[in-house]
């Protein structure tokens, strides 16, 4: 299959995902609409991680460019004025960027547990800086209110449509984007670095600047997903950089894998699905229920569910 008719499929299962979830949002209640706006929110710094994973390293600080940009997008609107949603999400992104960056070259030069130690000492870095910074809220926090799209309110009746259609048309928008990534070049080469390094040296390509590119990309990500979901729950505090945030971007990846950037979502919204119901009904237990969940997941499917996917596809070729 050649690489341009794989690009329009790309595109066009991105478009209509799109369309069916912007429908879908008007035929849903209210809650699951809330629910699925953080979930896809979320997914967007898991989809970094699997970028990440493909490189054969999983960063375990993804809380410190959500919380970068959850709080660029935060203060952009309750200091700057800056109330457009999608003003707002480009901001979270190119901040997350812009703190990640300096850290890529080094990051890139180390492997397993030491890559993902490093980058949640980052996030916990951060976590005790925000804590410590009245003008940020310290450790409470601060509110945000309802964004705008081109000028325009959220409508009264369904205020929770304006973010979640937006969110739908950004997530399928840069889950395509990274679909692409995944199959060009450097994507598949990635996957060469956690086979193989020294192979994809001779190759002629340099294995950190491939690894520290592949952060700055999940840095965006996180960046977006993290201005998303500050204005999905309206506040904002420096959980956001915890080292439980982050594992729970973590456990969305593990629990997908990196056969499918589909899947990410997918996990991610079955993750809050999971907590929301368990905390309602069993609200001491629903760790235990999600740890079980993954344990199972992993002994059936050490691949991850995206691997589910790939069988299906070669059960239809063969």
């Amino acid at each position: 299959m050649s690489s341009s008719l794989t690009s329009r499929r790309v595109v066009a299962a991105a478009l209509a995902s799109a369309v069916v979830l912007l429908l879908a949002g008007f035929v849903a209640p209210k809650w699951l609409v809330s629910l699925g706006t953080l979930a896809l929110a979320n997914g967007l710094v898991s989809l970094g991680i699997l970028v990440m994973m493909r490189s054969g390293v999983v960063p375990f600080g993804q809380g410190l460019v959500f919380a970068a940009g959850g709080y660029a997008a935060a203060l952009a609107f309750n200091r700057l004025g800056m109330t457009d949603v999608l003003l707002l999400s480009a901001l979270g992104g190119a901040t997350a960027l812009l703190v990640a960056a300096p850290f890529a070259p080094m990051l890139a030069r180390y492997r397993g547990i030491f890559f993902a130690m490093l980058t949640l000492a980052l996030s916990m870095v951060l976590y005790g800086i925000l804590v410590k910074t009245e003008a940020l809220g310290g450790s409470d926090g601060f509110n945000v209110s309802r964004p705008t799209l081109f000028g325009q309110k959220a409508p009264e009746g369904r205020p929770e449509l304006l973010l979640w259609g937006v969110t739908a048309v950004l997530t399928c928008l840069l889950t395509a984007l990274v679909r692409l990534y995944c199959d060009s070049r450097r994507g598949l080469l990635s996957l060469a670095v956690r086979e193989n390094e020294l192979r994809v040296e001779y190759l002629g390509m340099s294995v950190v600047n491939l690894v520290a590119w592949n952060y700055v990309i999940a840095a965006f990500l996180g960046g977006v997903g993290g201005a998303l979901a500050v204005l999905a729950l309206g506040h904002i505090d420096p959980h956001f950089s915890y080292w439980t945030t982050s594992g729970e971007f973590v456990f969305v990846a593990i629990l997908a894998g990196h056969h499918s950037t589909v899947a990410i979502l997918a996990s991610s919204l079955l993750l809050e699905l999971v907590r929301s119901f368990s905390s309602a009904y069993f609200p001491n237990t629903w760790q235990f229920v999600l740890g079980l969940f993954l344990l199972l997941v992993i002994r059936f499917l050490p691949e991850g569910l995206g691997s589910l996917i790939d069988r299906v596809r070669a059960h239809r070729r063969a």
